[in-house]
């Protein structure tokens, strides 16, 4: 059940309404990953009358196996989208000593179990964003695990005021590693990167960050290609590829500002996600650039997306 505070209920839903002092497992010593999680699953699934959590361990491992949840300097959100729960069910331990999460990766002193109802998509990122604040301080996760009681700690999270957002947003999802190209750059530098990155689109930005555009791989056999041959339904007797002969001689001297795509799916940063699948839909557009004023911040690839809203 969820814990209504003063705090909820002026300013939305609070991070620690979802769990109580009887959730949480203090100074939890010497245990492996799977050991920490079994054992703080077990104690929420009996307080919260959770059907199958021998079913519940197995899924948040799998999780864990193939995508580590380490999401800050000793934090770990271990979660699982489940079916046969109706709201969200939070377990909190922490570890003075530290727990190993995964190999070259420094010890988690904080870890937030998170069980999801399968049918509310980015639930998930609304906790990840509330944490955010948190997260910041990378001194936050030590700082807990010392605290000795159950008390203390959730005073702790009280104190944060770690509020849910109303909705997630471009944001929480986009990738934030990306590689850009500049408009000043020329044919041969993309070709360069599209072959060393392995890309199929980059965006290309000016001098000052400014998204302008992009370019994809389509762009570039265009380019190649001189337009009536495209008219053409048989290419086969061009068997020595003449028309890239051309682009070979010419390609130092074209600059991408001049071939570039603008007819781009954009979004601002607080845009709601359901805008990112509206501007992949309306463009036939297999990325989405997520922009702070004019500025590039991020990327979201369809298959990221899929994965962000249906399935992390």
């Amino acid at each position: 059940m969820m814990r209504t505070t003063t705090e909820t209920r002026k300013q939305g839903i609070s991070l620690a309404s979802f769990f109580q002092t009887t959730d949480i497992l203090v100074q939890q010593e010497s245990l492996s990953r799977n050991a920490l999680i079994q054992k703080l699953l077990a104690h929420i699934a009996q307080r919260h009358e959770l059907p199958d959590a021998v079913a519940y361990f197995n899924a948040i491992i799998e999780r864990e196996n193939a995508n580590s949840t380490i999401v800050a300097d000793g934090i770990a959100l271990p979660h699982a989208r489940l079916d046969g729960i109706t709201h969200p069910v939070v377990g909190v331990a922490t570890s003075a000593k530290g727990i190993v999460f995964a190999d070259n990766v420094a010890p988690i002193h904080l870890v937030l179990l998170i069980l999801i109802p399968r049918n509310q998509p980015g639930l998930y990122l609304q906790i990840l964003r509330a944490i955010a604040s948190i997260m910041r301080d990378k001194s936050a996760a030590k700082t807990v695990s010392a605290l000795t009681t159950a008390d203390e700690v959730m005073k702790f999270f009280d104190r944060g005021g770690m509020i849910l957002p109303d909705y997630v947003c471009a944001a929480d999802i986009m990738r934030r590693e990306f590689t850009a190209l500049k408009n000043n750059d020329n044919l041969k530098t993309a070709i360069d990167c599209f072959i060393e990155k392995k890309l199929d689109e980059s965006p290309i930005v000016d001098g000052d960050g400014d998204f302008v555009g992009t370019i994809s791989a389509g762009t570039l056999l265009k380019v190649c290609l001189p337009e009536y041959l495209l008219w053409m339904n048989d290419l086969s007797t061009m068997v020595n590829f003449e028309p890239f002969s051309c682009i070979l001689r010419n390609e130092q001297n074209t600059w991408l500002r001049d071939i570039q795509t603008t007819d781009c799916a954009t979004v601002q940063m607080d845009a709601p996600a359901i805008s990112v699948a509206g501007e992949l839909t309306r463009k036939h557009a297999s990325k989405c650039y997520v922009l702070n004023g004019t500025k590039l911040m991020g990327v979201i690839d369809f298959p990221l997306f899929l994965n962000k809203v249906f399935r992390e």
